[in-house]
């Protein structure tokens, strides 16, 4: 595969910006363990850290089949060291400043620096304690909604969303059972997948028989997912589709559904299909065009974005994920200002909009300031 040359240039930037930043966070690991005189071999140390920064990139490329198990460990490594690495980096700067006020002042540098890494070392501890809290540990976040539609004989239907599973090395059937358990409980009518059920590469997917698990999701009315960017990215999407079908899970790209003559599901391709070489994908109000408008029209599209479009063309219920709240403190404040709702719950003119932070994980199985999460909306009909 050749590569643009714009893209070797930038690629070439930011991994020598990520390098440079490690080497930041090395020199201040360091000075704390010579300051704690705490004994260490600089060449290991660094040969060490390099190796732990570059997992993730390095898992990234297929290797032959009898080192795919250093692949797999690799990528799990990568990923907390993600996590890691940004915290990393704020901590340092943070400490650094600090020191350099202590240092300005006059005062004991020294011990100045065997404290701030102390205190730095039980913030990671506390951190990935909790993170791991809030990742596993999936919470039923509930919306009760009104349409001022006919929904068919039905006054109400209770409707179970889950998105971004990302199911791959990190996130497997251990976190899926505990989706099924909980959906179980809720009784749906419906459930809906926004997108990103696996996690790029369709491989552990297969290797580990997730399907099947996820083939013990159960509703009145059917399941239905649509695609998200990283089933774009693994490459294995007719595979994918093929796998979900056998479990009787529909996925529906640029198309609609409807639902026991009483609703209307209609899936976006997601995003990334914008691009020429992927083909493009309808506009919402392509895809609407023709439908019965006295009818509910909810709308899957992973992405959270072109709601007044969505609205306009008279959608009622608008479900995305994508964002997973940034999944890990300060990330949200980036995605706030990407998104007109990153997470949670708003009114677009007469269309509900619900946007999930996901169940499942991408990188790093952490999560500070955002939970794992399933949406149960009940949807009251006119």
């Amino acid at each position: 595969m050749a590569f643009h040359p714009r893209f070797i240039v930038i690629l070439s930037l930011v991994l020598s910006a990520f390098a440079a930043l490690n080497l930041f966070i090395g020199w201040n690991a360091t000075e704390w363990l010579d300051a704690t005189d705490l004994p260490y071999s600089p060449g290991w140390f660094w040969s060490v850290l390099f190796v732990i920064a570059f997992a993730y990139v390095v898992a990234r490329f297929k290797l032959p089949k009898a080192l795919a198990p250093i692949g797999r460990l690799l990528k799990i490594v990568g990923s907390y060291y993600i996590f890691l690495f940004e915290m990393a980096v704020i901590f340092a700067l943070v400490a650094d400043v600090a020191g350099l006020a202590v240092y300005a002042a006059g005062a004991n540098v020294d011990a100045y620096v065997k404290g701030a890494g102390a205190v730095v070392i039980v913030l990671f501890v506390l951190l990935l304690a909790v993170g791991t809290r809030n990742a596993f540990s999936p919470v039923v976040r509930q919306y009760e909604l009104e349409i001022d539609k006919a929904g068919g004989a039905a006054k109400s239907w209770t409707i179970a969303v889950a998105s971004d599973i990302h199911l791959g090395n990190v996130i497997g059937n251990r976190h899926l059972r505990k989706l099924v358990e909980r959906v179980d409980a809720m009784n749906p009518d419906l459930i809906l997948l926004p997108g990103d059920v696996i996690d790029d590469s369709i491989e552990p997917f297969l290797r580990n028989d997730m399907s099947k698990t996820l083939g013990r999701l159960r509703a009145k009315h059917g399941v239905y997912a649509v695609l998200g960017n990283h089933e774009y990215y693994g490459g294995h999407i007719p595979e994918y589709i093929e796998e979900m079908s056998k479990v009787g899970i529909r996925v529906i790209q640029d198309e609609t559904e409807e639902i026991a003559d009483s609703l209307y599901i209609v899936g976006r391709k997601d995003k990334t299909a914008e691009s020429p070489r992927l083909g493009g994908r309808k506009a919402v109000a392509e895809l609407v065009e023709g439908l019965d408008h006295t009818k509910p029209i909810i709308l899957l599209d992973h992405q959270p974005t072109m709601f007044q479009q969505a609205a306009d063309a008279g959608v009622d219920l608008m479900l995305s994920g994508h964002t997973h709240r940034g999944q890990f403190a300060p990330n949200h404040w980036i995605t706030r200002r990407v998104f007109e709702l990153d997470w949670g719950y708003m009114r677009k003119h007469a269309m509900h909009v619900i946007v999930s932070s996901g169940f499942g994980l991408w990188g790093p199985p952490i999560r500070v300031g955002s939970r794992s999460e399933i949406i149960q909306v009940t949807l009251n009909f006119k």
